[in-house]
């Protein structure tokens, strides 16, 4: 255990090594969400701020709707409310509406980077109070703009039937109520034009994703915001996330290595074999690292592989092929610095979790726009891949628990993701290893500043990959 004295000086080391990441966030920015209800708008919130929240930009969403229903229970299950000639019931739309703008406008001057305003916004009025108000930010309005009957019924029947509105209420009086909402806000609702909104900085997706209009996009985050939005679908499917099968490295606990299956884990390569096929998944693809021990597990199975480089396993550095009692033997300094923050430390000559956030990016913008696919990757890359489906934090992300010859199934719906884990009952060494006991997590401030002084890679290295990935990198093999 560290004694204060130190712990001070091991953290004033770790920031004169890590000194050259500049913030990627020069001012706050609101996110105004716009559409007529049963548009995705709050799906899209959500992904967006676990998006942000993810690369490392503290980002939270204020749901309008949340507040109204604790100000007006009447209005539950009651399309009357939103007709616009309810004068009373309108007088208390605009005062959630107004609360919920000064409640983000108070976790901004807080520290807060991106703020996702989650209301249907669906008047010009509405909007032009809502710039006034944020005078101070940056703004940039999301509008879903969707016509298609088909899709508008589906959102309708999976989400709405959920929602807090119609709790213990028949689905067909729910969908029938909610029809009639929808038709009380289609009475006045204004659409997102170039013609009428120069001056906004805007992006309307029209048909979820069929087709995009971006106007006067201004800085990092809404950039980012456009990339990420322009990717996302919200068609049904599935992603299994799995380690490799075990090698003899993982036996003997040394870590990184390009090392071949061990018994255990060929026996583990012909179970998932199995196991795909029993899934009887026509559309599945298989992604792999490059690395021998994930191209050797998925050897058996018959469906089209891509194999990635951005999937390689974290890189230790000097590190590389150690066990972690060698490294505290070897390198003492870097054993201590890592157990005092995992996910900002980068290994000497190789990588931290932050660095490898960024690495993976590009995968995941692949993932959000692809149906069914099987990632077979590493510990640490798993780990990233899971903490950004499930909406973990930076202190949690690098303790992921990611057993070897277990597949989990990941099947992303509205407001998140299920998680279901399948053990395919091959024996195989345990390589977790659990945070440390009495482990601090940062506060928001040492979390920016962390992330300020860290250098190379981290969200550089992700702006640098945001808009292209080296063709070389990824190798395509269809059977």
């Amino acid at each position: 255990m560290l004694t204060m004295s130190e712990d001070r000086d091991l953290q004033r080391r770790f920031d004169r090594r890590n000194s050259t990441m500049p913030n990627t966030t020069n001012a706050p920015c609101c996110i105004i969400m716009v559409g007529l209800p049963a548009r995705g708008k709050t799906y899209m919130a959500h992904k967006l701020t676990r998006y942000f929240n993810w690369i490392g930009i503290e980002s939270k969403v204020f749901n309008v709707g949340e507040m109204r229903r604790k100000a007006a229970p009447e209005s539950i299950n009651n399309s009357e409310f939103f007709h616009p000639d309810n004068e009373s019931a309108l007088e208390i739309r605009e005062q959630c509406a107004i609360t919920v703008l000064k409640e983000m406008i108070d976790w901004l001057k807080k520290g807060g980077e991106v703020a996702v305003y989650d209301a249907t916004n669906s008047t010009r009025q509405r909007r032009q109070l809502i710039v006034e108000l944020l005078v101070d930010y940056r703004t940039f309005f999301v509008e879903s703009d969707c016509s298609d009957p088909e899709v508008i019924e589906a959102n309708i029947r999976e989400v709405k039937l959920s929602s807090p509105d119609y709790i213990n209420t028949d689905a067909e009086l729910a969908i029938e109520d909610f029809r009639r909402r929808i038709r009380n806000y289609e009475m006045q609702y204004e659409t997102l034009e170039v013609e009428h909104d120069r001056d906004l900085s805007f992006m309307k997706i029209c048909n979820l994703g069929e087709k995009f209009l971006v106007n006067r996009v201004q800085g990092h985050v809404q950039s980012r915001a456009v990339y990420y939005l322009m990717n996302i679908h919200v068609l049904p499917r599935t992603i299994y996330l799995a380690r490799h099968g075990e090698t003899n490295m993982n036996i003997d606990g040394r870590i990184g290595g390009d090392d071949s299956l061990s018994i255990n884990g060929q026996y583990f390569e012909r179970a998932l074999a199995k196991f795909v096929k029993d899934q009887k998944l026509d559309d599945l693809r298989i992604w792999t690292s490059l690395m021998k021990r994930t191209i050797q597990t998925v050897a058996s199975i018959d469906v089209p592989k891509e194999h990635w480089k951005a999937l390689n396993e974290i890189d230790a550095g000097a590190c590389e092929g150690l066990t972690y009692d060698e490294i505290k033997i070897k390198f003492p300094e870097e054993y201590a610095l890592r157990e005092v923050d995992k996910y900002y430390y980068r290994y000497p000559g190789g990588e931290s979790y932050q660095d490898l956030v960024a690495r993976i990016e590009p995968v995941i913008m692949e993932l959000e726009s692809q149906k069914n696919v099987m990632v077979i990757c590493h510990q640490a890359v798993a780990r990233c891949l899971l903490a950004y489906f499930l909406d973990k934090g930076r202190d949690d992300l690098p303790y992921l628990e990611v057993p070897l010859h277990t597949v989990i199934k990941l099947t992303p719906f509205a407001y998140g993701c299920k998680i279901e884990s399948i053990p395919l009952n091959v024996t195989a060494v345990n390589t977790h290893h659990p945070k440390p006991a009495g482990l601090t997590p940062l506060s928001p401030e040492e979390r920016r500043i962390r992330r300020k002084t860290s250098s190379g890679g981290g969200h550089t290295a992700g702006l640098l990959r945001e808009f292209s990935v080296d063709p070389q990198d990824t190798v395509f093999d269809n059977p």
